[in-house]
């Protein structure tokens, strides 16, 4: 059952959370996620452990579920001789998940369909990079399939999430011109800056002005990042803030592993409301058991 509100109307009256990191809960039900399609592996070879992950988030009390569509593109399932109907469907498959884990909840739970970027699908670490070498012409061409299977699905908004560069988020809000269905932006960031070097202030301005936009913030980042981030966007957009950093691990993206330990605080989400954050959440290696202290937070910060 879809939420009777719109979730930007959510946003207008309090902070809505979200869950946390969709591979790291997998992993932890004894999942293996060795494979250049990630999560997205199990869209086809095992969908019950998706609904099971974001069920794990429902039960922590997101209030947003993301798809495990981050990595699912039609030519990511190509390579493996995945023909485009069935892709679409798996894309399909990746709300229909989601929603049903939603069901579960008392309140209501919204689904947003993730919409990697280009360098997800190439499973390389170069969403951590950006500067592809293509045109926002190239990009647009590249993300509207994907975005319109998924728009197919009924999901609530799209999540346009771990965007490294300025070129990449003009391809993906001319890809989601078409359509309706409301988008938060949300940048994978070092310091003041996104991925590829530009400046922050600069990249959350291609949001301001935009109706379909309802929310734009950084995801993937440093958790140490995520407030002056939070500062930014909301200053440059004027817009509510989605910021949903990683536990601060490092992933290294030559050995395929997490390095480095844990500084993810939930305490620190009454600094990020303060600064305009409005969608608040984890990401990589953040589980249920840090969204429930998120939530939490939130309910003491009496938003």
């Amino acid at each position: 059952m879809r939420p009777a509100r719109p979730l930007a109307a959510a946003l207008a009256e309090g902070v809505v959370v979200l869950d946390g990191g969709l591979s790291n809960q997998l992993e932890a039900q004894g999942c293996d996620l060795s494979d250049e399609l990630w999560s997205a592996r199990l869209l086809a070879d095992d969908p019950r452990e998706i609904e099971a992950a974001h069920t794990a988030y429902v039960r922590a009390g997101a209030q947003v579920l993301i798809t495990s569509s981050y990595q699912a593109t039609f030519e990511g399932f190509a390579r493996r001789g995945v023909a485009e109907e069935e892709a679409a469907g798996l894309l399909a498959r990746s709300v229909e998940l989601a929603r049903a884990a939603s069901e579960l909840a008392a309140g209501e739970v919204w689904v947003a369909a993730s919409v990697g970027p280009y360098g997800a699908m190439l499973a390389d670490g170069s969403e951590y990079r950006g500067r592809y070498g293509l045109s926002v012409r190239e990009l647009e061409r590249f993300h509207r399939p994907r975005i319109e299977a998924l728009v197919a699905a009924g999901p609530d908004v799209l999540a346009l999430e771990t965007v490294p560069d300025m070129d990449e988020a003009e391809a993906l809000l001319r890809a989601v011109d078409a359509y309706r269905l409301p988008v938060w932006l949300s940048y994978t960031i070092t310091g003041e800056r996104t991925r590829a070097g530009q400046e922050l202030a600069a990249a959350f301005a291609l949001a301001a002005g935009r109706d379909q936009v309802i929310a734009v913030g950084v995801n993937c980042c440093e958790p140490s990042d995520a407030e002056r981030a939070v500062e930014l966007a909301a200053a440059v957009s004027s817009k509510p803030v989605v910021v949903y950093p990683n536990s601060g691990e490092r992933w290294d993206a030559g050995e395929r592993g997490w390095r480095g330990g844990a500084t993810y605080d939930p305490g620190r989400v009454g600094d990020w409301l303060a600064s305009g954050a409005r969608l608040v959440g984890g990401c990589c290696r953040v589980g249920p058991r840090q969204i429930a202290e998120l939530v939490s937070a939130v309910r003491q910060a009496g938003r």
